[in-house]
């Protein structure tokens, strides 16, 4: 698979990375762990050498995951965890928090789980309102320092945000949600990482699911699945929808891909230094998804795609209310 460097920093990743929360978190029961270990071997030896987790996807069991399932490769790829939040007893999400100490106590636990010295790309999962965001840069600046953390990341910060920690210790890549679906990051936050040299890591790429066109109005999900809660999947959104997934499946037909391939090839051409994350438990998913990276969408086909969605409006928000206050502070 081909490369890209995030931004100005020279970390250079795989094109399409694998995000790795599904395979422990949010989208119904966890799958078999040697399955998903299998899963992650296979990424790696298709060319993958970006992986995604967190210590909240679980918690912590998708960090000991991904550190178990790479050992044997682990000096040749770059894996991606993030701090921010505390956990209550039942192991649910119970608060934010990253004040310093901590940030630091999250990096030494983050270290044991993923059985390595260092840290690639930590990132704060969410903006603590609490913390001002230069106490936050300054501690993984302590870190990087230290030798326990070599890049700086921020997910779901506003440009205002994202500014202010750049000043302090830079930011390598920013993740948030982006796709065909949610394109609100063209808006300020995509000409901000441009400015600054940061990298852009989407993740969702594929709409939760929705833009392969495997979901419609009649799917089902398990009662433990986050996308009951999200307002963009309900029965009559996602009916009203199913416009965008047609335009998808009409290109994809014409180039002889997968609705899932034009997405991401969509987003690949948007600029050399975005790398999308999407997630997958499939083994054939992960051929698929791979796949995208050798589409290449023509100026027209681009010209074309963009006509067809000014015509198409996406119906329904992209998280409940509480979680949407969380993002681009």
């Amino acid at each position: 698979m081909k490369k890209r460097t995030l931004g100005k920093s020279g970390l250079e990743v795989s094109a399409l990375g694998l995000g790795c929360m599904g395979m422990s978190f949010a989208y119904g029961p966890a799958p078999d762990k040697k399955e998903m270990i299998s899963l992650i071997r296979s990424a790696f030896e298709q060319g993958v050498t970006f992986f995604d987790t967190a210590e909240a996807y679980g918690p912590y069991v998708n960090e000991e995951l991904v550190g178990e399932a790479v050992a044997s490769f682990r000096d040749k790829i770059v894996i991606a965890t993030k701090f921010g939040f505390t956990f209550g007893p039942n192991r649910g999400q119970s608060g934010m928090d990253s004040r310093p100490d901590h940030i630091k106590q999250v990096a030494e636990e983050s270290l044991k789980r993923l059985n390595t010295d260092t840290i690639d790309l930590f990132y704060q999962h969410r903006v603590d309102p609490d913390v001002p965001i230069e106490e936050v840069a300054g501690a993984v600046k302590e870190l990087i320092k230290a030798g326990k953390v070599k890049y700086f990341g921020m997910s779901e910060a506003g440009v205002k945000t994202i500014r202010r920690a750049h000043a302090v210790q830079p930011v390598t890549a920013v993740q948030s949600e982006y796709s065909l679906w949610w394109r609100r990051p063209e808006e300020d936050l995509i000409p901000t990482l441009e400015e600054l040299g940061i990298g852009f890591v989407p993740f969702s790429p594929l709409g939760k699911g929705f833009l392969t066109g495997k979901i419609d109005e009649t799917t089902t999900f398990d009662k433990t699945d986050f996308r009951n809660v999200v307002p963009r999947f309900t029965t009559e959104n996602r009916k009203a929808n199913k416009s965008l997934v047609d335009l998808l499946g009409l290109i994809a037909a014409q180039k002889k891909a997968t609705a899932a391939q034009i997405a991401l090839a969509w987003l690949l051409v948007q600029k050399p230094w975005i790398v999308p994350i999407p997630g997958t438990t499939k083994q054939n998913r992960l051929l698929e998804n791979i796949g995208s990276a050798e589409v290449i969408l023509t100026p027209k086909e681009l010209s074309d795609i963009q006509s067809a969605l000014e015509k198409i409006e996406v119906v329904g928000d992209r998280y409940p209310e509480e979680l949407e206050k969380r993002t681009g502070l």
